[in-house]
């Protein structure tokens, strides 16, 4: 997904945190908003995407602070994941490994120096 204006060493980040973005926003739409007992995965699932956006907005300009923001998305997906693989619903499985991806990248982008 990533452009080739997109620094080659961030692209395999920013494409993980775009699709985590798409995987929380669409796991708490479909499974979460509608089920109260699920307003945890849904306040996670929804400060992950967001986090996520960010990520790929620092990524996407080769900012400085794109490795801090990666370090708190890492932290970020791994407590979404860990909700979302209570539940047996298939968008929450799609969500929780889509955030192991995207964490395992952003820890990746965090260890490099700027």
């Amino acid at each position: 997904m990533a452009t080739t204006m997109v620094e080659q060493r961030n692209r395999a980040c920013l494409d993980a945190c775009a699709e985590c973005q798409q995987a929380c926003e669409t796991c708490n739409y479909n499974c979460c908003v509608a089920n109260a007992d699920m307003a945890e995965c849904a306040r996670l699932c929804l400060d992950c995407a967001t986090v996520c956006a960010s990520c790929v907005t620092l990524l996407s300009r080769g900012s400085a602070w794109a490795s801090r923001m990666c370090r708190l998305c890492a932290e970020l997906c791994e407590a979404c994941a860990a909700e979302c693989d209570k539940y047996d619903m298939d968008y929450c499985r799609e969500c929780a490994a889509s955030c192991r991806r995207c964490a395992e990248q952003c820890r990746a982008m965090a260890a490099v120096p700027a």
